[in-house]
């Protein structure tokens, strides 16, 4: 089985509002399950990819406080 999770995330989430997407995170963390992983990298490169250097600054140094 040949399974793109990228496509599958996008495809399953593409024209939601932002309070869909935010409860679809929301339930993916609160599940605390290790498949739904995936599915949040991909949200997260979608950020990356569309950030700014400014926003990928941001992310970075919220990243590194939330590591410390």
């Amino acid at each position: 089985m040949d399974i793109n999770i990228r496509r599958a995330v996008i495809a399953n989430l593409k024209g939601s509002s932002a309070d869909n997407i935010k409860k679809t995170i929301v339930d993916a963390i609160s599940l605390g399950e290790e498949k739904v992983l995936p599915g949040l990298g991909v949200l997260f490169e979608l950020v990356w990819q569309k950030g700014s250097s400014e926003d990928q600054s941001a992310i970075l140094n919220l990243l590194t406080q939330s590591l410390a």
